[in-house]
């Protein structure tokens, strides 16, 4: 069951040109590579498949030998090119209103991704996910993504905010300088998850350049704008499950109580869409698999845990199963 192209702002290719030429590259030539529409260069709001964005990342950091090719273009990146969506995260009274403001409107910013806020023992984890059919490894589009996440955190709470850590399911860089530079001492590779946790204080700051009047305004215009609107069944269920797997939380009934419906509506509408949960569930379990098992370093008994298996042995033979071979055999002869 493969999933039609999303599309997603070219606002996504912000700073691109200025890293790339900084690499060595002419980002014309990349853009056509990958079938781009040169104006995406210039015009933040021409409408391009989200797996071109990933495949353009991969590529450029690949050609360049630039490891840190996505972290260098969220580095310079300004809230303003976050769209309509800048002013409402700037004009929120607090931390959390601002980040909540995020996860609502996610869809404006890229419809493939998914951001989830867990809360307890006085630290917030924030994770982020992105689901984007047929591809392998996609460490620059998550760097990219992580270090959008933490600028915003900067942008509101100012410069000197440091997270309790920033964290990559992927290994290390070769050289982790500009990771350091950014982060500080906070990155964590190899992690169970993508994002960044920090203390439950700092989603109560205050935000000193809120304005009440102009976040009313903000979200009423927003709420106009393409991509707004909450998304299909099919997309809110895939995003559900995306959150669950690592749990082992991802039956019906869970994802089902985690949309606020019960199980039998969301069944039934899932049917009148044409979807089946059990395919889709699979589906999903087998991209995360291949993504998270494409990284050597990573023990393949937290992939397991991961896609929502609390026994290696178990994962290892549903994997045998979808792909022909086991994880370790899989990644012997280099994941494809």
């Amino acid at each position: 069951m493969r999933q039609p192209s999303v599309f997603v702002r070219s606002a996504a290719l912000s700073n691109y040109a200025e890293v790339a030429a900084w690499a060595g590259l002419d980002p014309g030539a990349m853009l056509r590579r990958v079938g781009i529409d040169l104006r995406a260069l210039t015009d933040p709001d021409v409408r391009i498949p989200t797996e071109s964005v990933v495949d353009l990342l991969e590529m450029s950091a690949a050609q360049s030998g630039c490891e840190s090719f996505g972290l260098r273009m969220a580095e310079t990146r300004r809230l303003s090119d976050l769209g309509a969506l800048s002013l409402l995260i700037t004009h929120q009274p607090t931390m959390r209103e601002a980040l909540m403001s995020v996860v609502e409107h996610r869809g404006l910013l890229n419809p493939s991704l998914v951001i989830a806020v867990e809360e307890g023992a006085g630290v917030v984890v924030v994770r982020e996910e992105l689901l984007v059919t047929g591809r392998g490894a996609m460490r620059q589009s998550y760097e990219l993504g992580i270090g959008v996440l933490f600028r915003m955190f900067r942008a509101v709470l100012g410069a000197r905010w440091r997270p309790h850590s920033v964290n990559f399911a992927h290994g290390p860089p070769t050289d982790p300088t500009h990771h350091r530079r950014l982060f500080g001492a906070a990155c964590e590779f190899d992690s169970a998850f993508y994002g960044l946790t920090c203390a439950s204080a700092d989603l109560q700051a205050p935000n000193p350049s809120a304005d009440p009047a102009l976040a009313r305004f903000a979200a009423d215009y927003v709420r106009t704008l393409p991509n707004a609107a909450p998304g299909s069944v099919d997309e809110d269920v895939r995003k559900a499950i995306v959150l669950l797997l690592a749990d082992g939380q991802a039956s019906i009934g869970q994802v089902a109580a985690r949309l606020g419906l019960a199980e039998r509506t969301l069944q039934r509408r899932l049917l009148a869409e044409g979807v089946d949960f059990s395919c889709l569930l699979n589906d999903i379990r087998r991209e995360l698999a291949a993504r998270y098992a494409a990284n050597a370093t990573l023990p393949l008994s937290h992939v397991a845990g991961m896609v929502g298996y609390s026994r290696q042995s178990s994962f290892s033979r549903w994997f045998a199963g979808e792909f022909g071979m086991t994880p370790t055999a899989w990644r012997r002869r280099g994941g494809d």
